[in-house]
């Protein structure tokens, strides 16, 4: 498969001139899920999803489906009747030859008066996990991790332990928006050099194969 990063938090995977997008929200492209024949959004967040970039996305491809959870689907799912697939933990399937699994249940806590929303991450074809926004731990070998960096709910050390937990073979950045460029030097050298995998960054457009 190529890999390529987009803004932020989404990702575009190709294989077989068939493209796949996981959560083109609102800090992405505008046309970050244009020409997607599957996507993915992991949770209601703007910053993973954004409804006006959805249906853009299905009214460019009337083939196009969206595998999401239900806070998600009931947003969208009335206007695109059959096209809106609600997945939970544990589910998988295949769309437009990929085969997807679905792991966590959970956002991440931001802080405990905050409460809690669903949240999915998916394992694409057995190699690429994205895991929204949670340190989900999928129970299967993840080859390549899209690692989020940077956010509300994290620390860098929690990151470091992530990355030693899954265990995968390398580990890129994702949800970087927030991230200034002081700070990556930092992020690259701490999470490279302690989290016990090849670890690297994209920039917004840039991709390689996975």
């Amino acid at each position: 498969m190529r890999l390529t990063k987009k803004k932020h938090a989404c990702i575009r995977l190709e294989k077989d001139g068939q493209t796949l997008a996981i959560d083109p929200g609102t800090f992405s492209e505008e046309d970050a899920a244009v020409g997607a024949d599957v996507i993915l959004v992991t949770h209601e967040h703007l910053d993973h999803f954004n409804e006006d970039r959805l249906r853009a996305a299905l009214e460019a491809n009337p083939a196009a489906g969206i595998w999401t959870l239900r806070s998600v689907a009931e947003k969208i799912s009335a206007a695109f009747p059959g096209r809106v697939h609600t997945v939970g933990h544990g589910d998988t399937f295949t769309a437009a030859g990929f085969d997807v699994q679905v792991h966590g249940e959970l956002h991440a806590v931001i802080h405990p008066d905050i409460p809690r929303i669903t949240n999915v991450g998916y394992l694409v074809d057995g190699s690429v996990f994205h895991p929204g926004d949670a340190l989900t731990v999928p129970d299967h070998p993840v080859e390549t991790l899209m690692l989020p960096v940077h956010a509300p709910w994290n620390k860098i050390s929690e990151i470091i332990d992530y990355v030693r937990e899954v265990k995968p073979r390398r580990a890129i950045d994702i949800h970087d928006a927030l991230l200034t460029e002081l700070a990556r030097p930092i992020y690259d050298r701490q999470i490279g050099a302690l989290g016990g995998a090849e670890h690297g960054r994209l920039t917004p457009g840039e991709g390689t194969d996975v």
